[in-house]
């Protein structure tokens, strides 16, 4: 059974950075797509960043380029995310979600990302940033 466990949210002070971590189980990371998503209270859920199948390529959403890195350690079946320079617009709870190659071909946060993709999904982690 897939599984995936966020963790590394907390409180934070503007420009402050957190890592997060998705600990997946149940697969091996070759093969899928890791992205994180995050929701902000009374908003939409959204698209952060996603390290495509070996990680061979990453995308950012344009609200968090240049400030947040996704990277993926496969042989400890862990995706990152570290979160630098936060603001408090920031503040969401962030998910990380698999998606099978199979399943969607390409991983791109630049434009719109299809969230039925994503088969498995965490229980989510809270940033909050704020003074």
């Amino acid at each position: 059974q897939l599984q995936l466990v966020e963790s590394g949210g907390g409180l934070v002070q503007p420009g402050g950075s957190l890592t997060l971590s998705c600990v997946v189980s149940g697969f091996t990371l070759d093969y899928y797509h890791i992205a994180w998503f995050r929701q902000a209270p009374g908003k939409e859920r959204e698209g952060v960043s996603c390290s495509s199948t070996f990680g061979d390529t990453t995308t950012y959403a344009e609200s968090v380029k240049g400030r947040f890195t996704i990277w993926r350690d496969n042989a400890q079946n862990t995706v990152y995310l570290q979160l630098n320079s936060l603001k408090p617009e920031d503040t969401a709870v962030y998910y990380c979600a698999a998606a099978h190659i199979t399943v969607l071909a390409m991983c791109d946060m630049t434009g719109a990302v299809r969230q039925a993709d994503f088969g498995s999904w965490g229980q989510g982690t809270q940033v909050t940033v704020s003074s």
